[in-house]
């Protein structure tokens, strides 16, 4: 029997949106000229949508840039509130939206990979136990006690994909994350995917591939200026 791990219900997120905000001489222009004045203009980012994820289904999210696929899923991590509309979640989720979101600069990657897994609810007692795992995933044991400020993008992806995936969460959100890295690092990233798919973990992921989609989703929602224009199967 299925069990519902994500549900979202009219769900939307609108953002306001200034205009000819500038400083001093703009304000001082805006009492003369009309066209200078500052104006606010309201965004709606995702408007009115409704989804259902249940345990081992996956589902792609696709569009265009600026379609409002990245703030939808920052809305059902509940990195974002919505302007109106719910999201109920069971289980834990692990957004790969912005891989290193959580990483403290100055700690090492070693202290990151505790401060990271503390987030999704994991105990020290429970990181310890994975610890080796996530590192030799990430392949930075060479500079796992170095200060993750001096990381580059990739080694940040790599150190938070590898978190990610070794707190067993019952919900994946990816954006677009499953592109960054070099093929071997990739490969590596798709076959964990795929062995927590076959143990029951459900996947939304984000992309502009309809070919990535249809290798690890089920079905996929269309998104077009933030509202759903077309659901389906692969």
């Amino acid at each position: 029997m299925s069990q519902r791990v994500i549900q979202a219900r009219n769900l939307s997120k609108q953002f306001l949106l200034r205009h000819n905000g500038g400083g001093l001489k703009q304000k001082f222009l805006g009492l003369f000229d009309s066209r200078h004045r500052e104006r606010h203009e309201r965004f709606n980012a995702v408007d009115d949508v409704s989804l259902t994820l249940n345990r081992g289904e996956s589902l792609a999210l696709i569009g265009h840039n600026g379609s409002g696929k990245s703030t939808l899923l920052q809305l059902l991590s509940g990195i974002l509130l919505p302007t109106s509309g719910t999201v109920v979640s069971s289980g834990r989720v692990a957004p790969l939206i912005e891989l290193g979101v959580g990483f403290h600069p100055e700690l090492s990657g070693a202290e990151n990979i505790y401060l990271n897994a503390s987030l999704f609810g994991l105990s020290n007692r429970q990181t310890r136990s994975r610890f080796n795992d996530i590192v030799d995933f990430s392949g930075l044991d060479r500079f796992i006690h170095t200060p993750v400020k001096h990381y580059s993008s990739g080694m940040y992806m790599r150190l938070g994909f590898s978190v990610a995936v070794h707190v067993e969460p019952q919900v994946l959100l990816a954006d677009e994350v499953l592109a960054v890295g070099d093929e071997d690092f990739r490969n590596k990233c798709h076959e964990r995917i795929r062995a927590l798919q076959s143990e029951g973990m459900a996947l939304i992921l984000v992309t502009h591939a309809m070919e990535e989609g249809r290798s690890f989703c089920q079905r996929y929602i269309t998104l077009e200026h933030g509202r759903m224009v077309d659901q389906g199967s692969f």
